[in-house]
């Protein structure tokens, strides 16, 4: 191990979320923050559950599981075609891939694969960014 490097668990906190990511602190480029992204989450969540409910009674599985597959649905197509769910666009976010460029169709299928699984969005990392979103190598924004 180089003499700079430091331990693991030595490596000091950042100072706002996204300064690991050289993400800016606030503004468009920084991480987009809990309240916003619950936000996104209800907005995209609603959508999901008014459709089906056209067809298939309120509480009942048909709609759960119909509710569930549009929800995952809509992430996989809206990510990589207008740069994130119609929620996280309504309020001011996008998903990027860390690395730059297209975010492509592999991960949103990851992010979206992990997020429908719920945990994995609960476990946050101090650049706020979820499991899902560490595993795709995408960070969500604000645009």
């Amino acid at each position: 191990m180089p003499e700079n490097t430091p331990a693991s668990g030595q490596i000091p906190p950042s100072e706002w979320p996204g300064e690991r990511l050289g993400l800016p602190e606030s503004g468009t480029g920084s991480v987009g923050r809990v309240g916003r992204r619950i936000l996104a989450l209800c907005i995209d969540w609603a959508i999901a559950n008014l459709i089906p409910l056209l067809w298939a009674p309120y509480a009942s599985n048909l709609h759960s599981w119909t509710t569930l597959a549009l929800f995952a649905i809509m992430q996989v197509v809206f990510i990589p075609t207008i740069g994130g769910s119609i929620g996280h666009r309504v309020t001011g976010m996008r998903v990027i891939a860390l690395e730059g460029g297209w975010v492509g169709l592999r991960r949103p299928l990851v992010r979206t694969l992990l997020l429908v699984i719920v945990i994995p969005a609960l476990v946050w990392d101090s650049d706020q960014r979820g499991f899902h979103d560490k595993v795709a190598g995408t960070v969500l924004v604000r645009s």
